[in-house]
């Protein structure tokens, strides 16, 4: 995600951690989500086929994750982005997230 996202989101009092801060740049799908979720954190992706099906198969397997929202790539202004991501983080709560997925694309800027 563009790091002037990043930043206006902490501006904004958003504990965000990427993949790279994590140390979690270069590990698969399914090491992110696990990873996202033993700290507690939800994933926001561009990348919505495979983290769906990853969805899906915690559900069958009644394994749990902390959340996910998918973003369509290249849709939204930096300031639209920013918006929605403010506005979905702050009506949330990490429990409604638990094992949820959330597309952008349904929420207005805040």
């Amino acid at each position: 995600m563009d790091t002037i996202v990043i930043r206006a989101l902490r501006e904004r009092g958003l504990d965000i951690l990427t993949p790279s801060e994590a140390g979690m740049e270069q590990k698969e799908d399914p090491d992110q989500l696990s990873y996202a979720m033993s700290h507690g954190r939800v994933i926001c992706t561009f990348n919505v086929g495979d983290f769906y099906r990853l969805h899906t198969e915690y559900l069958r397997a009644s394994k749990a994750h902390a959340g996910i929202i998918f973003v369509q790539q290249q849709r939204y202004s930096l300031g639209e982005l920013i918006g929605r991501l403010s506005n979905i983080t702050t009506t949330m709560s990490p429990e409604a997230m638990e094992n949820w997925v959330e597309f952008l694309s349904d929420w207005e800027p805040e």
